[in-house]
C-alpha cells in the first residue's frame, strides 16, 4: 500500500474556550447521547438557567464535531473549522515563526 504525508499549510487555532463565541452552536445532551453515534466520553456539558444540559459544538462539510475540554479550534485558509484534541495537537502543529 503506498504511503502519503499531510501536505504543510498554515492554520489559526485557538484552545476553546466557553463563554468566548467561539462555538457554531449547542446541542442539547439528551440528543447527543440518544444519537448513539459519538463518544460522550469528557463531552463539555453547560447546564442552561432552564435546566437543560447542552454541548458545544463546531459544524463543518463533514457534520458536527462536539467540543471536550482542552480542544483546538482549527481554521484553515478556506476558513472551513476543524477540532483537534489537546493530546495531538503537538504532533500535528507546530507554531510558525513570523
Amino acid at each position: 500500500m503506498k504511503k502519503y504525508r499531510r501536505s504543510s499549510f498554515e492554520v489559526e487555532a485557538v484552545e476553546y474556550e466557553l463563554g468566548k463565541g467561539m462555538e457554531d452552536g449547542f446541542m442539547p445532551w439528551t440528543s447527543v447521547v440518544t444519537t448513539g453515534w459519538i463518544k460522550t466520553d469528557n463531552l463539555i456539558q453547560i447546564t442552561r438557567e432552564d435546566g437543560v444540559v447542552v454541548c458545544p459544538f463546531v459544524q463543518n462539510r463533514r457534520g458536527l464535531t462536539f467540543l471536550r475540554e482542552g480542544d483546538y479550534i482549527i481554521t484553515e485558509t478556506d476558513m472551513e473549522r476543524h477540532v483537534c484534541g489537546r493530546d495531538k495537537f503537538p504532533k500535528r502543529y507546530h507554531p510558525v515563526e513570523e
